[in-house]
């Protein structure tokens, strides 16, 4: 399907939105809100090149990371709660976002990442048909919860270079009590077998530089709510072993986590080297893992111009 009628098809849908699972059937263009509360215009917390991703994604050169505004799960725990649960951020146009996406080109990006997309599709697809007009030509990163709509992910077949799902949870019950969402293990699965259909496995150049792709993240979180031997055992019944995991211990608790005292502590090495050690143990040899640490350089503040600890301004 051409991008510009694929545009036209997703716009369509925000007059009645049925974008992410929720399916809340409100009109964003007369500022309706849904369980998302997005409006229809994007909004957006920051751009730049983000060091801090997976090696292939972040290479040398950094990912041009936009971080959106809004979300359609609401985790008790969330890092990035400044911008998913309290909006921050500005609100700009589609031409602007367009501009974004160029300009994080211009600047070396390895490629444009999307970071919470997943209720903002009909704005990336629409920016990026503008965007690809004047010459873009780096890879697309659609980095989610995994809380999509599998109708609205095939839609993006072509569109999209690079999958990175964070498969959150393996039970429909933990997903409601801590993201309060409904239905997350079935959403997030189907959605997973599209995005793997789609790309297949993950794809480096020379340069062991991301071009396409499937790379999924497992969060690994206390007291196994998170089931991640089940979710690996689901990728290794239906995708395959060679799927390129990115197994992360930087689970911190934030937000409202002191309020769950079963959440309410930084995951333990041993939960950790389970997970690694499950994986390693059911063939999968592809991917990621982080240094098991307590102080995480990582974890952003959207307040502060510059975002994460560790990231040094090269303009």
């Amino acid at each position: 399907m051409e991008l510009d009628k694929t545009a036209s098809i997703l716009n369509k849908l925000l007059n009645k939105c049925i974008i992410c699972p929720h399916k809340c059937k409100i009109n964003r263009f007369k500022a309706e809100k849904g369980f998302c509360k997005a409006p229809a215009s994007p909004v957006i917390s920051s751009a730049m090149p983000h060091h801090g991703e997976e090696p292939p994604i972040s290479g040398t050169s950094g990912s041009g990371t936009i971080f959106f505004t809004y979300c359609n799960m609401e985790c008790i725990y969330c890092q990035n709660y400044q911008i998913s649960q309290f909006q921050e951020g500005e609100k700009i146009t589609i031409e602007k976002l367009s501009e974004i996406i160029l300009d994080l080109e211009k600047k070396g990006c390895h490629n444009v990442n999307f970071v919470s997309p997943s209720i903002w599709v009909p704005q990336i697809v629409s920016a990026l048909n503008i965007a690809k007009k004047s010459g873009f030509n780096i890879p697309t990163v659609y980095n989610t919860g995994g809380y999509d709509n599998p109708r609205i992910i095939k839609m993006l077949d072509g569109i999209i270079d690079i999958y990175m799902p964070d498969m959150r949870y393996s039970s429909n019950e933990m997903a409601k009590k801590y993201s309060a969402v409904n239905n997350y293990k079935d959403y997030s699965r189907q959605s997973l077998i599209e995005m793997y259909k789609q790309v297949g496995g993950l794809k480096l150049d020379e340069n062991n530089i991301a071009k396409k792709g499937l790379l999924v993240r497992l969060l690994v979180l206390p007291n196994n709510i998170s089931g991640i031997k089940d979710t690996l055992d689901f990728i290794k019944e239906n995708l395959s072993t060679d799927v390129y995991l990115s197994i992360m211990a930087q689970y911190h608790p934030t937000y409202k986590a002191k309020e769950y005292p079963e959440i309410n502590r930084n995951i333990s090495a041993k939960e950790y080297y389970q997970i690694v050690n499950y994986a390693e143990k059911n063939g999968f040899s592809l991917g990621y893992t982080q240094d098991y640490i307590r102080n995480d350089p990582f974890m952003p503040d959207f307040r502060d111009k510059k975002v994460f600890k560790y990231y040094s301004d090269k303009d």
